[in-house]
């Protein structure tokens, strides 16, 4: 015979749950930053150009790949 669960027991397994998807979505909003730089910066490395500006960097980023992960 099994013991029942309670509604409080229910609960924290459910708020384990919760919290392990929260930090994985704090994770994954560090990786997707981290990418950005990444590929900010490989853009600049890439581009011999003295004139080239960390801002013309990021627009690179937005208009080849944060169109991209938008739904």
């Amino acid at each position: 015979m099994s013991k029942q669960q309670t509604a409080v027991e229910w609960l924290w397994e459910q708020m384990d749950d919760l919290i392990i998807y929260q930090r994985f979505i704090h994770l994954l909003e560090q990786a997707k930053e981290m990418e950005q730089q990444q590929i900010v910066d490989a853009y600049e490395d890439g581009y011999s150009d003295s004139d080239n500006k960390l801002s013309f960097n990021k627009q690179y980023y937005i208009e080849n790949y944060e169109t991209i992960r938008k739904p």
